[in-house]
């Protein structure tokens, strides 16, 4: 299985929302295609898919985190691989793929965060030489 790693298109967006979907994530194709847009216009953002025979089959979103009371880092703000091509080395194809634009950006650290009922990511990351920093809550609030 011939898996090839390039950058998003805003062509891509339809398969990227039938990815977020698999994993729970509810969206319309218009609005990713819209977020999308945005984020591949801002250089502090990479968004990367894998595609076997030009079929989106991952995806994976890093961005360039500043912080007052630490070192810059880069963010994995999510991936997902198509259930049917879970386990076959795509995920760690892309995570590699942010490690290398994080490098590009001279950051010397990759965090992810990862929902505490999404144990099978858990093992990935771990399994991938993540290790766990901390636990915490995430507190929103709406805006008008």
């Amino acid at each position: 299985m011939e898996i090839i790693i390039r950058n998003a298109e805003i062509k891509d967006s339809e398969s990227i929302t039938e990815l977020s979907n698999q994993l729970g994530y509810e969206a319309v194709n218009a609005e990713i295609q819209n977020r999308l847009k945005k984020i591949l216009e801002h250089p502090d953002n990479c968004i990367y898919v894998a595609t076997q025979n030009k079929k989106v089959v991952g995806w994976i979103h890093g961005f360039y985190s500043m912080r007052v009371e630490s070192d810059f880092f880069v963010e994995i703000g999510g991936l997902v691989v198509s259930d049917n091509f879970r386990k076959n080395g795509i995920g760690k194809k892309l995570v590699d793929k942010v490690i290398e634009w994080a490098d590009l950006k001279n950051c010397r650290k990759v965090r992810v965060r990862c929902n505490v009922i999404r144990t099978e990511s858990h093992k990935f990351y771990e399994k991938i030489g993540f290790e766990i920093n901390k636990e915490q809550k995430i507190f929103n609030k709406q805006l008008n």
